[in-house]
This record gives structure tokens, C-alpha cells and sequence, in this order.
């Protein structure tokens, strides 16, 4: 089966969404954020999605997915945050990025309005947010900043042939090219851990976001150069 990678586009929205939902329907990391399943909202989901997904297009996300190339099907989804300075002295904001950020806070809050949580458990949302900001700031020591890989998914039905390999590729050669560390996250050890190691990637810390006894573990996994595949 042929399958062609390209940056993600309006039209490629829904189908995006759809292989977002349907591969992680069992993520450990889903599960104890929406831990009462009988609220969770899969229509109230794809809408906050969608508004991410255009919110991304249009601030600099690298976003990029797998067709197969006879159907059009998507198959796969990455999304990657590019490099930006961990040092306050670096980094700065432009007007424009206050105004795009601004725009999704009210976006998301006018879909909190109209359709509530959808089932999130916001407790553990902010321990889940506090504990990432932590360890990113015990880990991210290069001060250029780093291609962060926030989602990366292929379907079921096409997995173990490569597309997952192929899309992180899209990122990884760049990074190398430029000379820039990656990193990425994950709430499934098996077979993830194996499957990033061979990317060149390594395990640099497990995460536990702990709420109350109740506890998901992150793997924070971190690739300097020469990251992508042989």
C-alpha cells in the first residue's frame, strides 16, 4: 500500500481527528484524564481538536499526515512543536502569538460554556500540566529549545508497516540537519518505549502524575542528534 506524507490541510481535518480518537482510545494517559467514561464526549473531543488542529496551522505547528495514496484515507497524524528558547533572556512573544493565544482561550472556553468538560477531570488536567512543566524544566537543558513531539498516531488497521517511522522522519532529518535536539512523551510503555529507542530516542525520565493514589506514568523520551532512523 502506498502512502504519501504531506502537512496537513482544512480538508484533512476530520480524518485526523478521526485516527486521533480511534488510536487513543486506550491510552493509559486518556483513561485517567477522562476517568469516568460515562461523561466522556467523544463529539465535544472532536470539536476541541478541530480548534486546535486550525490553531496550529496557523501558528507555526508542524503538522503532518499519512494518506494511503489510492483512498485518501488518512492514516496517521504527527504533530510536532517547533524549537523555541528555554531561556527567558531568548525567549520572546510577539503581539501576534499573545493574540493567537488569546484566541484559543476563548475558544476553549466558549466550548466549556456550550458543552461543558466533555468528562475531563480537570483536578488531574492541572496536576498532569504542573508535574510536564516541571520535568520539561529539569530537562530541557539546551538553550535553543527543542522539536517537540506532542502527537504521534497512526490507525489500528496500519500499524507495523512504517507510516509511524515515516512520519516522525518528516521532523527528525530536519532536526538533524539543523542540529537540534528532539522530545517527546509517552503513557504507554509497551511497545512504545522499544519502538522510540529504536528512533535513536532514549528514556530520560519516568514521570508520575500522582492524584490522590491514583497515578499515570509518563516516559519522557529525548533524542539529541542523529535521531532519526538509519
Amino acid at each position: 500500500m502506498a502512502v504519501n506524507i504531506s502537512p496537513l490541510t482544512e480538508a484533512d481535518i476530520p480524518g485526523a481527528i478521526d485516527t486521533i480518537q480511534q488510536a487513543f482510545a486506550d491510552d493509559p494517559y486518556n483513561h485517567w484524564v477522562f476517568d469516568d467514561r460515562a461523561k466522556f464526549d467523544l463529539h465535544r473531543n472532536r470539536l476541541s481538536l478541530g480548534i486546535r488542529c486550525r490553531w496550529g496551522m496557523r501558528n507555526g505547528l508542524i503538522i503532518h499526515v499519512a494518506k494511503d495514496a489510492q483512498t485518501g484515507q488518512i492514516l496517521g497524524v504527527a504533530m510536532w512543536l517547533p524549537p523555541r528558547p528555554t531561556t527567558i533572556a531568548a525567549a520572546t512573544t510577539s503581539w501576534t502569538e499573545l493574540a493567537q493565544s488569546w484566541l484559543l482561550w476563548f475558544q476553549q472556553l466558549g466550548l466549556n460554556l456550550y458543552h461543558g468538560r466533555g468528562g475531563l477531570n480537570v483536578r488531574r488536567y492541572y496536576i498532569w500540566k504542573a508535574t510536564q512543566r516541571d520535568v520539561q524544566r529539569a530537562l530541557w537543558t539546551d538553550p535553543r529549545g527543542y522539536y517537540f513531539c506532542n502527537i504521534v498516531t497512526v490507525l489500528p488497521l496500519a500499524q507495523g508497516r512504517g507510516i509511524g517511522a515515516r512520519l516522525f522522519r518528516t521532523v527528525t532529518d530536519r532536526a538533524d540537519r539543523e542540529r537540534m535536539p528532539c522530545y517527546l512523551e509517552s503513557s504507554r510503555a509497551e511497545p512504545n518505549i522499544r519502538i522510540y529507542e529504536r528512533m535513536g530516542f532514549h528514556l530520560a525520565r519516568e514521570m508520575e502524575c500522582d492524584d490522590q493514589g491514583v497515578v499515570c506514568k509518563v516516559g519522557r523520551k529525548q533524542a539529541n542528534l542523529n535521531s532519526s532512523l538509519a
